[in-house]
């Protein structure tokens, strides 16, 4: 049960973001970082946690789930260290989903073939 609920999570996040780029003039980039704010402000509100019990992974991967690791992390952060965990906690929450965009990103600028766009 829980595949077929982090299933309709996911696809229902999905769902929404293709109605944003099909019936709006938002470019990509605007519904990218849309979706990471609205993730942090959801989890700031009390109002995500709730579909991260629910949809499980569903809700964790998409970009609002970068936005509630990085919401979770700066609570995290602002219990342990004051005001400094405001800072830190967001990174310090986010850092498997940053290391892994790094690394992946490099490994495939080794692996890609450059092409010149102008031709």
């Amino acid at each position: 049960m829980q595949y077929i609920q982090a299933f309709i999570m996911g696809g229902a996040v999905c769902a929404v973001a293709q109605v944003l780029i099909d019936k709006t003039k938002l470019t990509p980039a605007r519904i990218l970082v849309g979706c990471v704010v609205l993730g942090v402000i959801l989890t700031g509100l009390g109002l995500y946690q709730p579909l991260v019990d629910w949809g499980g992974a569903g809700a964790t991967v998409p970009l609002l789930g970068f936005g509630y690791s990085l919401a979770k992390g700066v609570q995290v952060g602002v219990a342990q260290d004051g005001l400094l965990g405001a800072f830190t906690g967001g990174v310090t929450g986010a850092a498997g989903g940053i290391a892994a965009a790094i690394v992946f990103g490099c490994l495939f600028a080794l692996l890609s073939k450059p092409e010149d766009k102008s031709k």
